[in-house]
């Protein structure tokens, strides 16, 4: 069950309202009390000296004061008005009024009770600097306290946390590199027993969306202990030694629960390298220096165990990656095609699919796909055979979904010009046609003119298979390839537009690799020119942007070359297949091939 602590955002909302109470109410107070003084210093329109005058003169007709002010209000028998005047001791004067009354001077003298609001808003005003410094330390006192532990979960009952191995696919390396950590928090003794030191931490490294968190829940689920679970942002706050504080905290809170795991997501957001700046940095060398000094402390017999999560672990800090911290780095790589299907079964597991599913096929269309990603495929899926009403998901609908995730949504509503349709229609044309004379690229899969996000028309690709290294010929023939659409302008249309600018963008891009870190050119040799110090690339000479940078030219105008003579050599077939494209606005790959036979 989750043990339960108060809500972050509330909390902080109910003690941001708490002080705006407190600061109204004080201004209300200043402003009545100031009020108040203000009428009183307005109206003096006659000195002391001069009201004493005038009773000794027996010119006054009436006097009338309030007890515990030193405002007197005095009418005199010649003017309408009344004025004010301040008294310096009023139980002088109010003895001095009388005994002129005894004495026979005809004085109307009235003495009002005293006034309680501007007695108690005096009294308050005076207590105001003392209140507002207790609500400052109650509140930071309080705020000090929020998300200090961390969520905490018991994976024997929580269902968020009733996670287990068979609910991860697609990582089955990681699974067993892990199993021997669920043996120690299940059977710690069996290791010590033996003089084995399990890794206090292990940092868990891979894209986002690879499934970090989940195989860290994964492994709670396994073991049956507690799963502490902390983002890196957390440990920030804008007052100084919060960081460093939440960290013992949180290490105190597992040592009494032990076994249990301690999971903090986006540790780079602490741990990353240390600097001697100020400020915001200063403070997370100092949550990061405590951090390390919580790793160091753990006993021999303490079952807590440290996983932490990161997609740049070239980030980090040295420091918390040497042997006794975070021995043990598992990275977390993007699933391959059987990995694929199997994702993509868990998730489907509570869709409704149609008969003519095939995820094998999806798997084989999303090399790259992360398990989030395609996650999201099946979602979408689903949301598009709802809309389109369909009883349940079919085979059409998971491609749309695929295509929406990769190309974007697709937008019959947009208005497009005869003139730009068929410059669309040469381009996707000469992309499909180049891509068939290459044997290294993959078979095209379908041909579109129909806009979908920021693109007019795109050319898709069969992914048969996971690609881990790729040549210098499969790069040379990427060039090619992406440099076909451009080509066939130029020559079917004798003009050229700004549609090729993404493929000449990737296309420089990946000249630009081969030259400077794969080491691919002939002139240069197997040489890395990425280092991040200057004078490391500084070795070949003065010149060598201008040697790279020729280079690369070289590589793009000889792939250039290359798809202007496909093209040429297949005029016939670009002009039949850009005018299917303008009649029936998508080509698919049985179709497409029609034209080779």
């Amino acid at each position: 069950m989750e043990n339960k602590k108060p809500n972050k955002k509330s909390d902080k909302i109910y003690y941001i309202i708490f002080t705006i109470v407190v600061l109204i109410c004080a201004a209300v107070i200043f402003g009545i009390t100031m009020m108040n003084k203000g009428e009183e210093k307005e109206n003096l329109d006659l000195a002391y000296t001069e009201l004493i005058k005038s009773i000794n003169n027996k010119s006054v007709e009436k006097i009338e004061m309030t007890v515990g002010s030193t405002s007197v209000k005095v009418k005199l028998k010649d003017e309408d008005t009344e004025k004010e005047v301040i008294v310096p001791n009023t139980q002088a004067f109010i003895e001095l009024v009388q005994d002129e009354v005894k004495n026979g001077n005809e004085i109307e003298l009235i003495q009002n009770p005293e006034n309680v609001i501007l007695k108690i808003s005096e009294m308050l005003l005076s207590f105001l600097p003392t209140l507002m410094i207790v609500v400052l330390f109650i509140l930071i006192f309080k705020m000090q306290g929020l998300g200090e532990k961390g969520k905490v979960y018991d994976a024997e009952s929580n269902k968020d946390t009733n996670v287990t191995f068979k609910d991860v696919a697609g990582l089955d390396e990681e699974k067993n590199e892990l199993i021997e950590i669920v043996d120690f928090l299940k059977q710690p003794k069996k290791f010590q027993e033996m003089g084995a030191k399990i890794p206090k931490g292990i940092l868990l490294c891979g894209k986002p969306g690879t499934g970090k968190t989940l195989i860290a829940k994964a492994i709670a689920g396994e073991a049956g202990v507690p799963f502490i679970s902390m983002s890196g942002s957390e440990f920030i706050e804008m007052f100084a030694g919060l960081g460093a504080s939440r960290v013992r905290k949180l290490f105190e809170k597992a040592k009494k629960i032990s076994p249990c795991i301690i999971f903090i997501d986006e540790i780079d957001a602490i741990g990353s390298r240390r600097t001697n700046a100020t400020g915001a940095e200063s403070e997370n060398n100092q949550t990061l220096n405590q951090l390390l000094v919580e790793m160091d402390g753990f006993e021999s017999n303490e079952t807590v165990i440290v996983l932490a999560a990161t997609n740049r672990p070239e980030m980090l800090d040295k420091a918390l990656l040497r042997p006794g911290r975070f021995d043990r780095q598992i990275t977390v790589a993007t699933p391959d095609a059987k990995g694929r299907e199997e994702i993509l079964k868990i998730h489907g597991a509570n869709k409704k699919f149609a008969n003519d599913i095939n995820l094998k096929d999806i798997a084989n269309d999303t090399a790259g796909f992360t398990g989030a990603e395609l996650a999201n495929v099946l979602n979408e899926a689903a949301i598009i055979a709802t809309i389109k009403r369909h009883k349940e998901i079919r085979m059409n609908d998971l491609e749309d979904a695929v295509k929406k995730v990769t190309v974007g949504l697709e937008k019959h509503s947009r208005v497009i010009s005869d003139k730009d349709k068929r410059l669309t229609a040469y381009h996707e044309a000469g992309h499909a046609i180049v891509s068939k004379f290459l044997p290294t690229q993959m078979e095209v899969k379908e041909v579109s003119i129909i806009p979908r996000g920021l693109a007019g028309g795109y050319t898709m690709y069969k992914t048969n298979e996971d690609k881990y290294y790729i040549s210098k010929t499969e790069m040379e023939e990427k060039l090619i390839a992406l440099l076909g659409g451009r080509a066939a302008e130029k020559i079917a249309l004798n003009d050229i537009s700004t549609g090729a600018s993404n493929d000449i963008e990737v296309a420089t891009e990946i000249a630009r690799d081969m030259v400077t870190v794969y080491g691919m050119s002939d002139k240069i040799g197997p040489i890395c020119l990425t280092s991040k110090e200057p004078y490391e690339n500084r070795i070949l000479g003065e010149n060598i942007d201008d040697v790279i940078g020729a280079e690369v030219k070289n590589l793009i105008d000889k792939a250039y070359k290359h798809a202007q003579e496909i093209i040429i050599g297949n005029m016939d077939i670009l002009h039949s297949v850009a005018t299917r494209l303008l009649e029936k606005e998508i080509i698919s790959a049985e179709e497409f091939n029609t034209f080779f036979n």
